[in-house]
């Protein structure tokens, strides 16, 4: 076909010359009307004929020598009438409500137009108008259906939002809304084949795009220039070039390259931005610039319109094959270009780093994409590359200094550059893995943002395990005191000595001659700190460095690191207690010998049994199974142990040794197994094979907890090894453990009701005649007492009570034989042996328990001579222990301290069952906590009496304060016991709230002993106030009145104490403030908003009141109770936590706009926070604003300090209301003026306090800034900072001074302005 009968179906010669004229005339903007017929006729037209026009018109300018304007002038044919035609079909799809026959008609029509414009001659033939070429270029955008770009957007937006039920939805305004559902109404759908045509002419556009820029030149048409290149990325992010997607191939030959070639339509795009890079197009520097910038985007895997934000794509696999693309080719262009390219190359990566969003997955492809176009850069520009992202790592936007953390990590993985490289000798220490960890990585560990913290952290850990020598070692220098051992590998002597000579502290130390040991031990006690870290993320992140320096020996095994690991086990967070098992768990894997490792695996694991978290419990189970159970296997002689059931037995011996107090634990876990039937009678068997091995006592452990819960028992083999362990060596030997002895006793005794008689009488006898020897340690005593009750356990009651009367019975009277022996007798003293005698104490209180009928008077007494004098009236039973008298109060008892000891607790068993003798001995018990002088004495007293408190809790009652008492004692063993104690006793509610009890509690939150501080905060937030959530507000207005000693209100502090008691728990005075403070600040951090807001109303009504109504007098004591409330008024625990928690996020972690869920958090912390405001503000003013006014003329009245006070707690709560001092303070226009006189005073020192921080960053008096294109990096002086901190200093000095100057003056009644 000739070229003019491919022109026909365009029907030229029909279309009138005004309408081409008008056309024209407007400049293609607007689509003017044709005729009806020769509108509905072009309309009818298939692209086949577009098709055909369009390979003519190729074919002629490829072969015939004749030229086409020639042909078009020969047939009479107008070149403006042909551009007006094809106009009419390009404008017409432009439309949102085009047809897809319309499309693609207009598509194809662009084509043939582009083809005309790339024959010769199209410029004199006026072919070429910039309007037009634009449309024709936008149609890659308009023609593709815009619906399917919003179900993308909707799809990344529930994505989002996905399996958070609570999170509020993003409400856009009603305008918007109502644009799109025009939008959404208009849209004209496609059918699945009109896209595919679509497609195929937007392809062919593309192509003549490309024929046209490889003979075009644009260079004397820039604005078009830039509308060409805003279409290859446009077509690279068009969801219609996604279904044929190829690696793209970058050709370096660009004029000669035939576009048929090219397969895909991201690899034309790709070709024609090479293409616009041509001179002939430009300056090759801007359009180096725009190209960079229109693939910014694709590689952030965003889409950017004409205007607005860019949106983010859903990152699908087809868009990460295009961002692949786009960064090879990047790296083509700059591998071709050289060193006109490097400059936009480090724009683009400045622009990667500042553009990022804060997504993990956007941000782990962005710091791999990177990673990959710095592989491109030589040297020096990589080294001024790290230097700006250093600077970019401080920039003050929390996802910017998260980003440069992923970064790092990913120039971690690369090979390190050598230093010889860089020419510039002051870039050279940047080029390093080393620099990388100590400017970059470690910084980040301090930084503001608790995310930013833990990622650091996280990737500390992740450094060890990376193969660059060199960053292995920074981390060992960081942490570890010694160099770390050589590995194999080549490294010149300049890069260990630029490393050994690197700063090791970072920029806001300003010391720099501590030693590296300092240094080390400082890094790792800060991150010891961080696993303590009040966020949960932080203390995760910490957990895994520290693993990290575990697992590769960077710091030593010491008990007390590895014990901070296994403290996180009971961590108040979930996650974090499951990282600390995953952690403890790991490190076992790896140290699997190390003795103290695994007792911290034991401490860690095990308690996490009885966690209230069930996700918690069943980890931990599945540890201990995995270790321990599974682990177990038959016995024999020769056999060899492999190294799991090494450490198993290891693990076991542990817990028969040094983990002893574990066992409670460790029974729940049997207890929760046995329900699951683990313990089959295979098992068992096994177990009873390591009997007579090395590991004996394990095995011996494992049974003890596993016989109650089995069915079915190999008792035969249990009484084997029964006799060759027990019955032939006896139980006080060296070669068998008492713990072992224990476990035995306690197998035995669970399969007692399976025996027959005659066995039980044999081991019955076995039993008796140890217990006689009085030779068993005092554990095996107790176990081998509960074994004969379970021997002689029956079900008729009374023939069991015969059974312990006769046997226990027994005991009794050898252990009353014995006291009198040595008590009753003249050389009593010279037969004294202290073990044997603690030993029938011991025994006459745990056989006494089971037989209390054979507890005469006579062994009452017996015991209770060995806290007293020695008597010959004793033999005679005329005298009684006064009970007026305490024990310490009699004459000196030759017996010694530890006896008297055990003497108490058999006295307290005893005690235990009659009520007649409790009665009799409470009051001695008391009284001997008030003058004794024997610690072990004191302390078992105590216990006693918690016991008896449980049996007779009435009678009990009243000595409470007698006990509570010892939270206050002089050693720390009877603090620690006394709170443990009355801990037990108030979760039971044996113990109640009354009295000075709460307050006595509080006193030990101030103990000097940090430990008793620690134990006494976990026995009041996680075991009594989950009891009782109100217990800290009821009692907060007391402690004020009770911890100062004041007693002149009406209501507070008006319950019974004794004077010693009164001196010992008071606090009152200046020199305790702080420790009154401390305890006021811990209850306030543990109210509710709900509380806090309460307690705010009960403090105007019970103390502002009272003193404003001068019902409590305004003497000393009633000015320091006012002077107190102010300041604990003015505390910043006392503010609304929804109101500060807000603030702090809004300026610790700044919203980002991409993140839906952050900016839907953020609203809803805004709203609430506006009507908290309003609620507290409308509280203020109607309540507390008046009482103090009413204060304040008072306080003027009396020339009381106090008013300092007053206006210090005003100045502090007026901050947030700055702007409405004078409508809150309306009724005392004077006190106004001075609020508002001060608050100005305060805002200007605040600001130069913040603009000498800013200064000291600086290092140059400006505030310093990251930029995109800056490199430079900020100074620290040291001396900066020390000026700034002296100026600080005297700044704030001034504020209080003239805060002070403006009280007095008022005081002195010359107040002036």
């Amino acid at each position: 076909m000739d070229l003019i009968s491919a022109l026909q179906f365009l029907r030229l010669n029909d279309v009138p010359e005004a309408w081409v004229d008008a056309v024209w005339e407007v400049e293609f903007t607007e689509r003017k009307p044709l005729d009806k017929t020769i509108e509905e006729e072009l309309t009818a037209r298939r692209e086949k004929s577009f098709t055909a026009l369009y390979q003519c018109l190729l074919a002629h300018a490829d072969q015939y020598q004749s030229s086409v304007w020639a042909v078009l002038v020969e047939s009479g044919i107008s070149v403006k009438s042909v551009v007006a035609v094809l106009s009419f079909f390009v404008l017409a799809g432009k439309s949102k409500v085009a047809s897809g026959h319309q499309r693609v008609n207009s598509l194809c029509a662009a084509s043939v137009y582009l083809l005309l414009l790339r024959t010769p001659g199209s410029i004199s033939n006026k072919v070429f108008h910039e309007v037009l070429l634009d449309t024709c270029l936008d149609l890659t955008r308009h023609c593709w259906p815009q619906d399917s770009e919003k179900k993308r957007k909707k799809d990344l937006k529930s994505s989002q939002t996905e399996g958070k039920r609570s999170r509020p939805q993003r409400k856009d305004s009603p305008e918007m809304e109502m644009e799109e559902e025009d939008e959404e109404e208009e849209e004209v759908h496609l059918s699945g084949k009109d896209l595919m045509r679509i497609r195929d002419a937007v392809a062919l556009l593309v192509q003549s795009l490309l024929r046209l820029l490889q003979t075009f030149p644009l260079k004397d048409s820039p604005q078009t220039m830039i509308h060409c290149m805003q279409v290859p990325p446009g077509c690279i992010c068009t969801p219609g070039s996604f279904h044929t997607v190829e690696p793209a191939g970058f050709h370096s030959e660009s004029f000669s390259l035939d576009v048929t070639k090219l397969r895909s339509i991201p690899e034309m795009a790709f070709y024609g931005l090479q293409l616009l890079c041509l001179p002939k197009h430009g300056d090759q520097k801007e359009s180096l610039r725009r190209v960079f910038h229109q693939l910014l985007y694709v590689i952030l895997m965003m889409k950017k319109g004409n205007t607005g934000k860019p949106s983010l794509l859903v990152p699908s696999q087809t868009v990460l094959a295009t961002r692949d693309q786009a960064i090879q080719f990047v790296c083509h262009l700059v591998d071709e270009l050289k060193q006109l390219a490097l400059p936009f190359l480090q724009i683009l990566l400045q622009h990667i780093c500042f553009q990022m969003v804060e997504k993990n997955e956007y941000r782990s492809h962005g710091a791999q994409a990177v990673g990959m176009l710095t592989s491109q850069m030589a040297s020096e520009d990589y080294a001024c590359f790290i230097k700006w992202l250093c600077n970019f790592s401080r920039s003050s936007k929390m996802v910017h200094r998260l980003f440069s953390v992923d970064v790092v990590m990913v120039l971690l993985e690369q090979p390190e550059r050598r230093p010889e490289e860089c020419r510039d000798p002051d870039l050279v220490c940047f080029l390093m893995h080393s620099s990388l960890i100590q400017n970059l990585l470690f910084a980040r560990r301090m930084d503001e943002s608790p995310t930013v913290q833990g990622h650091a952290l996280n990737c500390l850990a992740q450094c060890l395990e990376l193969p660059s020598l060199n960053a292995t070692r920074a981390i060992h220098n960081l942490f570890s005191a010694s160099e770390t051992p050589s590995h194999t590998g080549v490294h010149t002597q300049h890069t260990l000595k630029t490393y050994r000579t690197l700063p090791f502290r970072t920029v806001e130390l300003s010391s720099t001659d501590i030693s590296v040991f300092d240094a080390a031990k400082e890094n790792l006690a800060l991150l010891l700190r961080r696993v303590k870290d009040s966020k949960t993320n932080v203390r995760k992140a910490a957990l895994q460095a520290l693993l990290g320096l575990l697992k590769h020996d960077v710091i030593p095994m010491s008990w007390e690191t590895l014990q901070t690991l296994s403290e996180r086990c009971r961590d108040p967070s979930v996650s974090v207690k499951k990282k600390a098992l995953q952690c403890v768990g790991d490190l076992l894997s790896v140290k699997p010998e190390c003795s103290v490792v695994q007792k911290a695996w034991l401490q860690g694991v095990v308690p996490a049994v009885a966690d209230s978290e069930t996700s918690v419990q069943d980890k931990a189970l599945e540890a201990l199974d995995q270790v321990l159970l599974s682990q177990v296997k038959p016995y024999s002689a020769g056999c060899h142990l492999d190294a799991s059931q090494r450490l198993m037995w290891e693990l076991l011996g542990l817990l028969c040794h040094q983990c002893q107090k574990l066992s409670r634990y460790f029974s729940k876990a049997f207890t929760i197994w046995s329900k699951q039937k683990k313990f089959t009678p295979l098992f068992v068997s096994n177990l009873i094979s390591h009997t007579e091995a090395d590991h004996a006592a394990g095995a011996w452990l494992l049974l003890s907890k596993v016989v109650s819960s089995s069915s079915r028992l190999p008792h035969g083999k249990i009484l084997d090894a029964w006799d060759k362990m027990v019955r032939w060596a006896s139980p006080n030997q060296s070669d068998v453990n008492a713990t072992t002895c224990c476990h035995i006793l306690c197998v035995m005794g669970d399969i007692a009701v399976h025996l027959n008689e005659d066995t039980k009488e044999r081991v019955v006898a076995d039993l008796m005649s140890w217990l006689k020897t009085f030779t068993l340690p005092l554990e095996v005593i107790s176990s081998a007492v509960q074994t004969l009750y379970q021997f002689g356990c029956s079900e008729d009651i009374k023939q069991t009570q015969a059974f312990l009367n006769q046997r226990c019975g027994e005991l009794v009277s050898a252990c009353e034989s014995y006291l009198a022996s040595i008590i009753l007798t003249d050389n009593g003293a010279q037969n004294l042996d202290e073990e044997l005698m603690v030993k029938h104490l011991h025994t006459l209180g745990v056989a006494s328990l089971q037989c209390p009928a054979k507890v005469n008077k006579r062994t009452v007494l017996l015991v209770e001579s060995v806290l007293t004098t020695h008597s010959e009236k004793l033999a005679e039973c005329q005298t009684e222990l006064p009970a007026s008298l305490p024990l310490s109060q009699f004459k000196a008892n030759w017996l010694p301290t530890r006896v008297r000891a055990h003497g108490v607790i058999t006295l307290g068993k005893l005690a235990l069952q009659s009520e007649e003798l409790a009665q009799k001995y409470l009051p001695v018990f008391a009284r001997e906590l008030e003058v004794g002088t024997e610690v072990s004495v004191r302390s078992n007293v105590v216990v006693i009496m918690c016991d008896l408190c449980v049996r007779y809790t009435n009678m009990v009652d009243h000595y409470i304060p007698n006990i509570s008492a010892c939270l206050r004692d002089k050693d720390a063993v009877i603090r620690e016991q006394t709170l443990i104690m009355l801990t037990n006793l108030l979760q039971e509610e044996f113990v109640k709230w009354k009295g000075s009890l709460f307050f006595d509690f509080m006193v030990a939150l101030v103990d000097p002993v940090p430990a008793i501080v620690s134990l006494t905060e976990y026995c009041l937030l996680h075991l009594l106030l989950k009891k009782n959530p109100e217990m800290f507000s009821q009692h907060f207005i007391e402690c004020i009145f009770h911890f100062n000693s004041y007693t002149k209100h009406k209501s507070y502090n008006k319950f019974s104490q004794s004077e010693r008691e009164r001196v010992h728990f008071s606090l009152k005075g200046e020199q305790y403030r702080e420790k009154r403070f401390r305890i006021y600040c811990f209850l306030l951090e543990h109210f509710t908003d709900a509380q806090r807001f309460n307690i705010t109303n009960k403090i105007n009504q019970t103390i502002l009141a009272c003193f404003a109504d001068e019902e409590l007098p305004l003497d000393a004591d009633g000015a320091n109770i006012l002077s107190e409330t102010f300041n604990i008024l003015s505390l910043k625990e006392f503010k609304l936590q929804t109101i500060c928690s807000s603030a702090g996020a809004a300026a610790g972690e700044e919203a980002e706009e991409e993140n839906m869920a952050t900016m839907a958090k953020a609203v809803l912390q805004a709203a609430q926070k506006k009507v908290v405001s309003q609620v507290r503000k409308k509280a203020f003013i109607e309540n507390t604003v008046p009482l103090i006014i009413s204060l304040k003329n008072l306080l003027e009245q009396k020339r009381s300090p106090v008013l300092r006070d007053l206006v210090g707690y005003l100045q502090v709560t007026m901050q947030d209301y700055r702007n409405e001092v004078k409508e809150i303070l309306s009724g005392d226009e004077q006190l106004a003026a001075e609020m508002e006189f001060a608050l100005k005073i305060a805002e200007k020192e605040r600001a130069t306090v913040e603009q000498l921080d800013n200064d000291s960053l600086a290092g140059d008096g400006k505030k310093a800034q990251v930029r995109v294109t800056s490199s430079r990096s900020l100074p620290k002086p040291a001396a900066v900072l020390q000026s700034s901190d002296r100026l600080r200093s005297r700044c704030l000095c001034g504020v209080y001074r003239r805060l002070s100057a403006l009280v007095f003056n008022k005081l002195r009644g010359h107040f002036l302005f």
